[in-house]
């Protein structure tokens, strides 16, 4: 038995399922977690020693690569003046006023501890600016594990506004309504129907939680000009896409401006962060300021926001990093396409910028509908597949892959190379 077994077996024992995460699981993939002991750059080691070229970067964070010298000497020095001081810190200060100077749209950003966090806090505050009590969400989109969200949420979950958890009241998703994503014309309707009583709409920009799904053409400017017809808000969640696809997130990059946006993962450098952010006269509903509640007492963590600074500034400042993860993501999209191509293969790659997912379904993914008619026991083949030679995927269909700036040509054609070895020894089939 490797270590990775021994750990797991030990984990099962003191945490459900023998991980603090779903998405950690490897269901998916019919195997056992691999348990990771150290990680540098592009590479992960498990506890057994074995490298591993990683696709994951901690599912989206480590847009830098692992053990970023500038992001890890930020995060000592501020270790080394308090871990935690539940009182506000200049940092918080730098990184509210950095954040507002980069995305547009965002006037005042408030602080908090994770993603779900974020959404659930900007959920109460559109319906509390606005009167109204529901919320429009699209089929795929994960939007964090807040009871109301929990609705055809993709990604760990992707399994009516029926929950998809158990303990979560229908109630709490009563006020939920799911609409196709890319399907302006379905969420025409659903305003035709209920237009005085939604709140808000909320999306990713890009889909990255039912594989990654991009925007069809006037997508978003059609879902921007349907919210501002009908007086409802737009928040684009932004967990993943923010500081991915560009300094100015999601909202810079296909120039749509939404009324909210919400943050996680890169904005803490690899440390627990989110935050929610938009429009000063929405913002200023929030307490102390207004009367919509939201709290956090470990919210602006300072060895977080030391953290999540150093990697902003460093994203600021260096346009080359974009440049670099796109081209090595169309790169890997490309080659891959064409390996499946050759050999008949019913997958495609597709993807934006640095994020990607290989589908086992034959023709592009437009939506939740379309991801699920993907064939997960030969996505399982090819995970392991990978794994056996050295690559490191999302252990789930349903996931994005992420590429760093530490990633190089030689680890894009490593891959490539992997790929066309799996499909040459016929390890995930043919087209048919």
């Amino acid at each position: 038995m490797n270590r990775s077994s021994e750990l797991f077996e030990r984990a099962r024992q003191v945490i459900p399922g023998g991980v603090n995460s779903p998405v950690r699981s490897f269901n998916g993939v019919g195997r056992e977690p691999v348990f990771i002991s150290r990680a540098a750059g592009q590479s992960v080691w498990d506890e057994d020693g074995e490298k591993y070229t990683d696709y994951i970067s901690s599912w989206g964070p480590m847009i830098l690569g692992h053990t970023h010298p500038e992001v890890t000497e930020a995060i000592t020095r501020a270790a080394a003046k308090g871990t935690s001081f539940g009182l506000p810190s200049r940092l918080e200060v730098e990184m509210a006023e950095l954040v507002c100077s980069l995305v547009p749209g965002v006037e005042m950003v408030r602080m908090v501890s994770s993603g779900t966090e974020a959404v659930l806090s900007a959920l109460r505050l559109v319906r509390g600016f606005t009167g109204r009590s529901k919320i429009v969400k699209f089929e795929g989109c994960y939007h964090g594990h807040a009871d109301s969200m929990l609705v055809k949420a993709g990604s760990g979950l992707a399994s009516a506004g029926l929950p998809d958890s158990a303990g979560v009241l229908v109630s709490d998703t009563a006020m939920t309504l799911t609409c196709a994503y890319n399907d302006l014309e379905a969420l025409s309707d659903i305003f035709k129907a209920e237009s005085g009583n939604i709140a808000a709409v909320i999306v990713e920009p890009a889909g990255a939680n039912m594989g990654v799904v991009p925007p069809c053409a006037g997508f978003l400017e059609g879902v921007r000009d349907i919210t501002e017809k009908h007086g409802a808000l737009l928040i684009f969640d932004e967990v993943i896409t923010g500081f991915r696809l560009g300094s100015s997130c999601a909202s810079g990059y296909f120039g749509i401006k939404p009324d909210i946006s919400v943050f996680g993962k890169i904005i803490g450098g690899g440390l627990p962060v989110g935050a929610y952010g938009g429009r000063r006269d929405i913002m200023s509903c929030v307490a102390p300021l207004g009367p919509v509640y939201q709290a956090g007492t470990l919210s602006g963590n300072p060895v977080a926001m030391a953290a999540g600074l150093t990697a902003l500034r460093i994203l600021r400042d260096n346009p080359s990093v974009y440049e670099h993860i796109e081209k090595m993501g169309n790169r890997l999209i490309d080659g891959l396409n064409g390996i499946f191509r050759k050999n008949g293969i019913a997958a495609s790659a597709q993807g934006i910028g640095s994020l990607s997912t290989v589908f086992f379904t034959g023709g592009p993914v437009m939506n939740y509908r379309d991801a699920k008619k993907s064939d997960t026991d030969k996505y399982a083949r090819w995970f392991n597949g990978l794994l056996s030679r050295g690559v490191l995927t999302a252990p789930s269909q349903f996931e994005a892959m992420f590429i760093s700036n530490a990633h190089t040509e030689k680890d894009i054609e490593h891959f490539l190379d992997a790929a066309q070895e799996i499909v040459s020894a016929g390890e995930i089939g043919t087209s048919e």
